[in-house]
């Protein structure tokens, strides 16, 4: 499956257009990708649910992630847009899945009814199935990348959902138990983690870096993904309104927040997020599109979350290349 080539990149760019146009290729490009249903019309309930789950209204934090450091790392592939997608679809499925009512029984995502609300659990199992089939679908007809370099993307994606990847932070988050702390990182790592490190692997894999760069994404993604994960265990005790998805559905889980208190789980969330930076760094050298986007993220946090020494100066940091890599 080949790409046109694409607008996104060019140093003079205004980073605020740039990222605006990344997301808007992206959209459109999922759409096109999830289009072959739409000649079977309304009747067809498989194709819709599969288009409700993925091309909601999300932050594309992971699939933007991916397209970021592919050009930072000066990888011009007309690939990486439909590899970002590939991410993207994994993890509109892992929603979808994950709302389910034998899952975390959630009602609401992305401000919307969940996709099992709209269009029953039988047809949800299905699409998200089909869109995870889908993603390797793209990920096997690339045409614009080597052979090798197609198979390492398949495989390392099919790491990251397996059983010991999603599935099994999923099972553990159901499952596990009462947790000790480094047992709650090992779940946050497999919950959130994994699909960053998907990301930024798979953005290492197309640039085709040295090692010590994809061992720095790595360490970044292992960070960010705790960070991430943190950041999401104070939101649920915000106004759904606000988060667009169900609150309260920690009361009872191992979380950091919940083991910990409020106040260590924010020196926690200030140590990854400082060593996600240190890392992402160390990975792009002085190229920091990359670094004002993950800033932005957390800057768009619960704001009781950014209150631990050290979090305000790095969110805050370089305000410019943050407010330019907003996405709302």
């Amino acid at each position: 499956m080949t790409t046109q080539t694409r607008r996104f990149g060019g140093p003079d760019r205004d980073p605020r257009d740039e990222l605006a146009g990344m997301r808007q290729e992206l959209e459109e490009r999922i759409a096109f990708l999830l289009a072959d249903g739409e000649h079977r019309g309304h009747a067809d309930m498989l194709s819709l649910a599969m288009r409700a789950g993925a091309l909601s209204a999300g932050k594309r934090m992971r699939p933007l992630l991916l397209m970021l450091v592919a050009r930072d790392l000066g990888c011009a592939s007309p690939a990486v847009i439909d590899v970002a997608c590939a991410v993207e679809l994994v993890h509109a499925a892992s929603l979808m899945l994950d709302d389910m009512p034998c899952m975390d029984n959630a009602m609401l995502r992305r401000g919307k009814p969940a996709v099992h609300v709209q269009y029953g659990e039988d047809v949800t199992i299905l699409a998200s199935i089909a869109l995870l089939s889908r993603a390797f679908s793209i990920l096997a007809s690339i045409q614009d990348v080597a052979p090798l370099t197609r198979t390492r993307l398949v495989n390392r994606l099919a790491e990251t959902i397996g059983a010991q990847g999603l599935v099994r932070g999923q099972f553990m988050d159901l499952r596990g138990g009462a947790h000790s702390v480094a047992e709650i990182a090992a779940t946050n790592e497999l919950k959130t983690g994994v699909l960053l490190g998907v990301a930024v692997d798979m953005a290492a894999i197309l640039a085709q870096t040295e090692d010590s760069v994809g061992d720095a994404l790595r360490a970044f993604a292992l960070a960010a993904g705790q960070a991430f994960q943190i950041r999401d265990d104070f939101q649920d005790g915000a106004d759904s309104s606000l988060t667009g998805k169900d609150t309260g559905k920690d009361e009872g889980k191992s979380t950091f927040v919940n083991a910990l208190g409020r106040d260590e789980a924010r020196r926690r969330l200030s140590i990854h997020l400082m060593e996600a930076d240190r890392h992402l760094g160390a990975a792009l050298k002085g190229r920091q599109r990359t670094r004002g986007f993950v800033r932005a993220l957390f800057s768009q946090g619960v704001p009781d979350a950014f209150h631990a020494p050290g979090i305000g100066a790095l969110v805050h940091a370089e305000a410019g290349s943050t407010r330019d890599a907003r996405i709302g």
